[in-house]
């Protein structure tokens, strides 16, 4: 389609490119200045209310939304000067319905019904006038060219409209396929940074604490630091590129990792069937997002992430015991859940947060599960061994403030 619409010239015909059609008539033109048609007056004003007519229809047909009536008007006008011209001075005249036709295919274009129609009446009425004032080759020809002006007429002004439709249609989904990869260039940059700079951040705090009592950890600590900023440069690379998939897995060992570095306590469960590559991609998103507004905003001191599949979808739920992150200014402005949130209503799903009774906050997400990517035997073998699996991990930290 676009080499299609590539070799398609752009400049389309515009109101004016139709006028000097006119010239078929100047034969006419110069009879009547010579005064050879009787009446000479009359055809001259016949004459002249066709040629005004035609301009009319052939200029405002182009704008069908504004002027469609008016140049329907003129079409019926033009079409009551050119019979009594055609039948009073002979076949001469009958140019007239070669130009009467294109009129037509420029006014009636819109509508197939009635432009056939029309089209019909004015051929078999050229051939008919014709063919009183000569023979039936002459009154064939006259018919087939005015049929033929105004359904060509038709299809080509139909061609470029179509064309240009096409046009304006595939640079809108240009433009909206660049705003969808901004946005989700924007959104993955968020995720990726705000979790691992919450995750240098605490660790680089371990570090600091440990350091003084027992080196070894704090060495531990710091090759944490280094390992997450590796694969914080990998991920960032595959973001770029537009070919990330997070796992669920490795991001509820990081989310366990961070939690007891942060000093709280963690309870981390998964149970259920394998899940698709997509939603697993999402559900990470989610654990990601979600564990670092704990440490970061909640002053939480313990925090529990349930992953809960059933045959039709799957639950993500993660709960902690602190302020949440609506009491923090920063998260308020921040655009983490929105995009959250805006993920998983693509994929059909939905993200809700909230309270937890009296203290704590809790963060939903629900997903769709498709059967026919559940039944993905190349991931049931890897996924197997997780089903049914309960982690529960409390940090050996003393809690620091």
């Amino acid at each position: 389609m676009s080499d299609i619409l590539a070799n398609v010239p752009r400049k389309a015909p515009n109101r004016w490119a139709l006028l000097p059609w006119l010239f078929i008539l100047s034969g006419n033109a110069i009879d009547v200045a010579e005064g050879e048609p009787p009446l000479p007056w009359l055809a001259a004003a016949g004459l002249l209310i066709f040629a005004g007519c035609y301009a009319g229809t052939v200029t405002l047909g182009f704008d069908e939304r504004r002027h469609s009536h008016l140049a329907r008007s003129l079409l019926a006008v033009e079409a009551a000067a050119a019979y009594p011209l055609a039948i009073g001075y002979g076949s001469q005249w009958t140019h007239c319905f070669l130009l009467l036709a294109v009129s037509a295919g420029v006014t009636l274009r819109g509508t197939q019904r009635a432009l056939g129609l029309t089209m019909m009446i004015f051929s078999g009425s050229a051939g008919a006038i014709t063919g009183i004032f000569g023979d039936g080759s002459e009154a064939a020809l006259m018919g087939y060219g005015t049929l033929l002006s105004g359904v060509v007429i038709a299809m080509v002004i139909s061609l470029f409209e179509a064309v240009r439709q096409l046009r304006d249609t595939r640079e809108e989904l240009a433009r909206g396929a660049v705003e969808q990869e901004r946005l989700r260039f924007s959104r993955d940059l968020h995720d990726l940074l705000g979790h691992t700079m919450s995750v240098i951040v605490v660790k680089a705090e371990a570090v600091r604490r440990l350091a003084p009592r027992d080196l070894d950890a704090a060495l531990g600590q710091a090759a944490d630091i280094e390992a997450v900023g590796r694969q914080a440069l990998t991920e960032i690379r595959e973001a770029v590129s537009g070919y990330r998939e997070g796992s669920l897995t490795t991001e509820l060992d990081r989310a366990r990792s961070l939690l007891e570095a942060s000093g709280i306590d963690t309870r981390i469960t998964q149970s259920g069937p394998p899940l698709a590559p997509q939603t697993e991609a999402l559900l990470g998103w989610v654990v990601r997002e979600g564990v670092t507004n704990v440490v970061r905003h909640s002053g939480a001191a313990n925090c529990s992430v349930e992953v809960r599949g059933k045959p039709d979808g799957v639950h993500l739920e993660i709960t902690d015991d602190g302020r949440g992150p609506a009491a923090s200014p920063d998260t308020a402005r921040g655009t983490g859940l929105k995009g959250l949130t805006e993920r998983l209503a693509a994929a059909g799903g939905s993200l809700t947060s909230g309270s937890a009774g009296r203290r704590g906050y809790r963060l939903v997400a629900e997903l769709p599960v498709d059967a026919d990517e559940d039944a993905d035997d190349d991931r049931s073998a890897s996924t197997k061994s997780r089903t049914e699996n309960t982690t529960e991990n409390r940090t050996q930290e003393a809690r620091t403030t």
